[in-house]
């Protein structure tokens, strides 16, 4: 475990269309949940809010005070909910307002083996033990499902449910522009359908279902950006029986030799 506190925790790269992407610096890439910043002109949303070590006014000087601003969580997997708890207007699928009320090691993932001393470069803050991290309760203040609508004033998000990798899945969709925000439901890696909630032949559906889907570009839970060529590839391999994990651990550790060789 790194033992000195990090100057700086989060990284920001603007990706245009008013979107900005939130980086956990210090957690390993292969783990850390892309947390995504939508400007809007009545309110904001964040998408997705890393495992919340630290404030994420960090990174967005003003959030939620130059306007009011959503907090969503598309599941409540620990590297995506940590943070939910710093909002007041809380959004998320009828499928996981139990576990975010409630959180544990268990009903967030974080007791299968992602959560290691190594997969931090540095120390949020001193004293931090990754040994007792946990997610904060966050309770749901507005439930969303499939054809809701999150109205930022100028722009439009309609909520798709997306189940497979987890009950209570969403993606945000922008009809106009084609952005989709897809969560874990599709990513450029491989894809987890193994958790104790997960489900792979709903997950194939899901995925069925997103190829027909009219995007110019995914922002996904983790990784790069890509194209709906990309996305589209990504789901026939996965279709095809590939870009699955079968052992947490192996997989660990193929991600950690492939970072380190990058370095």
């Amino acid at each position: 475990m790194p033992d000195r506190v990090a100057e700086r925790w989060y990284e920001t790269v603007s990706m245009g269309q008013g979107v900005t992407l939130i980086r956990e610096t210090h957690v390993a890439p292969w783990l850390r949940c892309n947390i995504w910043h939508v400007r809007g002109r009545d309110r904001d949303l964040v998408i997705d809010t890393g495992m919340g070590l630290r404030p994420l006014v960090e990174a967005v000087p003003g959030l939620a005070v130059e306007r009011p601003a959503i907090g969503v969580v598309t599941h409540t997997h620990f590297d995506h909910s940590g943070g939910l708890h710093q909002f007041k207007d809380r959004a998320g699928h009828a499928a996981e307002a139990a576990i975010i009320a409630a959180p544990d090691a268990h009903n967030t993932v974080a007791d299968i083996g992602y959560v290691r001393a190594e997969t931090f470069s540095a120390l949020p803050y001193d004293g931090f033990d990754h040994t007792q991290f946990a997610v904060k309760p966050a309770p749901l203040t507005r439930i969303v499902d499939e054809g809701d609508v999150l109205d930022l004033g100028d722009r439009v998000f309609h909520v798709l449910h997306l189940p497979g990798h987890s009950p209570g899945s969403i993606a945000l969709h922008e009809r106009e522009s084609g952005v989709l925000f897809s969560g874990d439901v599709v990513y450029d890696d491989a894809l987890l359908d193994n958790l104790y909630h997960s489900d792979p032949d709903v997950l194939e559906a899901s995925l069925r279902r997103l190829k027909e889907l009219p995007v110019s570009v995914i922002h996904a839970g983790h990784f790069a950006s890509f194209g709906q060529g990309k996305m589209v590839e990504i789901i026939d391999e996965y279709l095809a029986g590939g870009r699955r994990i079968t052992d947490t651990g192996s997989y660990v550790a193929a991600a950690s030799c492939a970072h380190d060789s990058d370095h």
